[in-house]
């Protein structure tokens, strides 16, 4: 499944039709030598670091990053599905805008505020959502709803006013990718959802930032929990 047309992915093995998304090369590699069973590196090119091996369920499984914020994300979706990817999961981290919730908790993203450039490039409105039935195996998986988070350009926000706005709204985080990732799949017509982990905490008076070894947990358990809702579908 190579394709020489695809610029920014030169696949080096099998790419599976169903894939993970985690923006961080660093969690790409985490989560498939947790997950995968004699994972190869499916890229490298550009350090966008993508493996394929077999998921719990026996079947190919691709863990690849998507680089961070959304013009990246949708190259890197776009070229996968030219490719032949059929279902992808976003497994990221995110910002916590409602109060309550900690550090490391996960989050599902089943509608993103277009604050974003890039999916309102590509057609996007005021929200972009993604795939009810990969959404409700993923509910399934990790018991935990839906939620709308905002999906922005700019990890460091210069305007407070912004999240107010965006908790106004309705959003319990902040993210960079899922509005545009949900929009390519859409108009691709290929079936994408979005699981988050807390990273930091964005509120004026309370800001944390998680430490590398919880994250690096809870990139291991979104992917476990993804599987197993790709999984579900499958034998459906």
């Amino acid at each position: 499944m190579t394709d020489p047309a695809t610029i920014h992915l030169r696949p080096e093995t099998d790419l599976a039709e169903r894939v993970l998304l985690p923006g961080d090369p660093a969690r790409a590699l985490q989560i498939a030598q947790s997950l995968l069973e004699r994972p190869l590196m499916f890229n490298h090119h550009r350090g966008l670091w993508g493996y394929t091996g077999l998921a719990p369920d026996g079947e190919p499984l691709t863990v690849q990053s998507t680089g961070m914020g959304g013009p990246s994300a949708a190259i890197v979706l776009h070229e996968l599905i030219e490719l032949g990817v059929r279902r992808a999961v976003r497994v990221g981290s995110c910002g916590a805008l409602a109060p309550g919730l900690t550090l490391g908790e996960l989050i599902l993203a089943g509608r993103a505020i277009a604050a974003d450039g890039t999916s309102r490039a590509l057609g996007a409105h005021e929200h972009a959502s993604a795939d009810r039935p990969l959404t409700q195996a993923l509910a399934d998986a990790a018991g935990v709803r839906a939620a709308t988070v905002a999906s922005t350009d700019l990890f460091y926000e210069p305007d407070a006013s912004r999240e107010s706005a965006w908790r106004a709204a309705g959003a319990v985080a902040v993210e960079m990718e899922a509005a545009a990732l949900f929009t390519v799949g859409a108009r691709r017509g290929v079936p994408v959802a979005c699981l988050l982990a807390v990273s930091d905490l964005v509120g004026d008076e309370h800001r944390a930032r998680i430490d590398d070894e919880s994250l690096t947990r809870a990139g291991q358990r979104m992917g476990a929990i993804a599987a197993t809702a790709l999984a579900s579908l499958a034998r459906r």
